[in-house]
């Protein structure tokens, strides 16, 4: 399995959404982005937090949950936890919401701001273990470069 150049991939990123003040716009754009670089992937997008709720936001792949209850599947246990989570098989994941039945990894990154955490990139794979702690770290760096400007954009 090919690893993109994460590092290279952060700097794209940074620079596709540097200076554009329209936060939609930004998580349209960087999940093309990253559904485009990674393999065997059959869901990219993210989820922005609304109250006690995650809510569907920009993505590649095909439709998904609108709503997820934090403290719910891998995504709301994701905020809940405020912490990025690797699931190699979602069906052995307890109360895994399944939006799509093929899915079978899913690795999920909390979006952070001063306040907390704002919302997740969530990323699905229907091969088993298709997710490895080299693309956790790699996809942590990337969130980490570019929350700053997401988070300036929600703001305008």
């Amino acid at each position: 399995m090919n690893h993109p150049d994460y590092p290279l991939l952060a700097r794209q990123a940074f620079e596709l959404i540097e200076g554009v003040p329209h936060l939609t716009a930004n998580l349209a754009n960087l999940s093309a982005l990253l559904y485009d670089a990674m393999d065997d992937v059959n869901w990219l997008g993210f989820y922005l937090l609304q109250g006690d709720k995650l809510v569907l936001g920009p993505f590649q792949g095909k439709p998904a949950c609108v709503e997820i209850p934090v403290g719910r599947g891998v995504c709301g246990t994701a905020v809940q936890k405020n912490e990025a989570l690797l699931v190699p098989d979602v069906h052995l994941f307890p109360g895994h919401i399944a939006c799509d039945s093929a899915s079978r990894s899913e690795l999920v990154l909390p979006l952070r701001s001063e306040d907390g955490v704002f919302g997740v990139l969530d990323i699905d794979s229907p091969h088993p273990a298709r997710f490895t702690p080299q693309d956790q770290e790699g996809l942590e760096a990337l969130v980490r470069k570019i929350e700053p400007l997401l988070r300036q954009a929600s703001q305008m």
